[in-house]
């Protein structure tokens, strides 16, 4: 049951005309900068540490430290909204971001860029959920649906972006340029915000600052993104570190909930599982972002590592996924409210589980017009997965629930794309490591294709150890690519399976055909 909320005053009037749409792009800029600096330094990683004198796994504390702050602040944003009000803490959240990126392209070192990265994921955190609060209180109930589609492109068109744009730069001009480009965006997206909304102010209380929860969530939540980020290149619980991040992890979880469901003013406002419509829909979204998110992380590094492709290519090898993403969304936002979300969101799961098909049939000689088709129907399944989603997760929430939820559920989606990935790459490595001792085991040297192979390779001159090397390379290429081939397949019927969460929801349906988050943001 839901705790009794405070008397509102009623909510604003709707935007429209000019002011709506410079409302949307502002708030979409904001999100689409913030979104794209979680992945947009990963192919600028060589780049940095090379400049500031660091090794490449030194280096990666570069995302790793955005990627710890940012989880922390997310699930703060309801509490931090009562107490500063939702466009105050929007506006200082987009200015802040800016002043750390700027700060972060004069890094003189590792040390220095890591603390802005820290800062910058800190400011990050409410900008996410706080966007989708005041795009949702900027449009008509009746068009609702549309807020949610303008704010899903950005967030998932971004990451796919992130590594094309990151790479692009760093090739043309120079890594400090990745952070740079913030600047502009952001300071026009804060005045823009600023202007349009302050008048628009949400209520605010002075609440107590519940410390003990703040720190525990601190401790759980950066012990656990560490061993997510960590996990990998120390060899997960072969490390004495990672078991250690580990039991950090579990214990500070089990601490949290026990306080953060007794406190009288706890900073994460948990009692919004007991929902059953935020709780499924939260789940089922965070899955389904964690299959998508690692399938986004894997596809360009085996494109790169094993398909010979550059950094440029391989971001555009995946870029048309943006194509039917911005044709299809607005469609899917007018329409949320007079068609049930779970058959738009069944629509976007058996789309992803098709191209995951397509893609898990992917060898060493596939040409990039077959890798481009899969991206192009991924689109089609962009365009319906957020706002479905969304819009069963705020069904039936009053106003002053949806920051608090939207910050819960964003963190629930940003931590379980942080496993996902983790997942997906750590499981790529181990299938490759079975595929590539099969295939060592059928390359005897009485095999047709090892003489014809090891025979051209001697006319060509090469010598012993140079041919064992080259077979090696062959073995890995085609190891990886059935490792790949393994996650896409077996992430097509996870998919499949979400279906069945998907529709143990009971999303709340309005009179008059408004989406159901519709009646939460009025």
């Amino acid at each position: 049951m839901d705790r009794a909320s405070p008397t509102l005053p009623a909510a604003p009037a709707p935007l429209s005309g000019g002011a709506l749409v410079l409302g949307t792009v502002a708030l979409s800029l904001a999100t689409f900068m913030n979104v794209l600096d979680s992945s947009i330094a990963n192919v600028s990683l060589p780049a940095i540490a090379g400049d500031l004198g660091v090794s490449p796994s030194q280096g990666t504390w570069v995302i790793t430290s955005f990627g710890v702050a940012n989880a922390i602040s997310v699930p703060l944003t309801g509490w931090l909204t009562q107490r500063l009000g939702a466009v105050r803490l929007f506006t200082a959240s987009v200015l802040l971001f800016v002043l750390a990126s700027w700060l972060c392209g004069f890094a003189p070192s590792l040390e220095w860029l890591i603390a802005c990265r820290v800062l910058q994921g800190l400011v990050a955190g409410p900008m996410i959920p706080l966007s989708q609060t005041l795009l949702l209180s900027s449009y008509p109930a009746a068009r609702s649906g549309m807020a949610l589609a303008m704010w899903s492109m950005t967030t998932l068109v971004a990451p796919v972006m992130g590594p094309l744009l990151g790479g692009w730069i760093t090739d043309n001009l120079s890594w400090p340029w990745i952070f740079y480009i913030n600047v502009p965006v952001g300071l026009a997206a804060a005045a823009v915000t600023w202007r349009l909304y302050a008048r628009r102010e949400t209520p605010t209380r002075k609440l107590p600052i519940d410390g003990i929860g703040l720190a525990l969530i601190v401790l759980w939540v950066g012990a656990l993104q560490l061993m997510l980020d960590k996990g990998k290149e120390l060899d997960w619980f072969a490390s004495p570190q990672i078991v250690w991040l580990a039991a950090v992890s579990v214990v500070g979880l089990a601490v949290f909930l026990v306080w953060e469901l007794t406190a009288e003013h706890p900073v994460v406002d948990l009692r919004l599982f007991a929902r059953r419509n935020f709780m499924l829909g939260s789940i089922t979204l965070a899955v389904a972002y964690a299959l998508f998110f690692g399938n986004v992380v894997l596809l360009p590094l085996w494109l790169q590592q094993f398909m010979g492709y550059t950094a440029t290519a391989a971001g555009m090898a995946l870029a048309p996924v943006g194509v039917l993403a911005i044709v299809l969304s607005p469609w899917v936002g007018r329409n949320v409210g007079k068609i049930d979300p779970r058959r738009l969101a069944s629509v976007s799961f058996l789309l992803f589980g098709l191209v995951l098909w397509m893609r898990s049939h992917f060898t060493t000689q596939t040409d990039p017009w077959h890798i481009i088709v899969p991206t192009l129907i991924q689109g089609a399944a962009v365009a319906f997965f957020f706002i479905p989603l969304n819009a069963i997760v705020l069904s039936g929430l009053g106003p002053d629930r949806i920051p608090s939820a939207s910050g819960l559920s964003n963190f629930a989606r940003i931590t379980a794309g942080a496993m996902g990935t983790s997942i997906a790459t750590t499981l790529w490595d181990h299938r490759a490591a079975l595929h590539h001792a099969h295939l060592v085991e059928q390359l005897t040297p009485d095999h047709p294709a090892y003489i014809e192979a090891v025979g051209r390779m001697s006319e060509a001159g090469l010598s012993p150890a140079q041919i064992a090397l080259q077979l090696n390379r062959w073995v890995d290429q085609q190891a990886y690519t059935r490792a790949a081939d393994d996650i896409f397949y077996g992430s097509a019927l996870l998919f499949l399976g979400l279906l069945a969460l998907l529709w143990w929801t009971r999303p709340v349906r309005r009179s008059g055909g408004t989406a159901p988050a519709a009646d939460a943001a009025h």
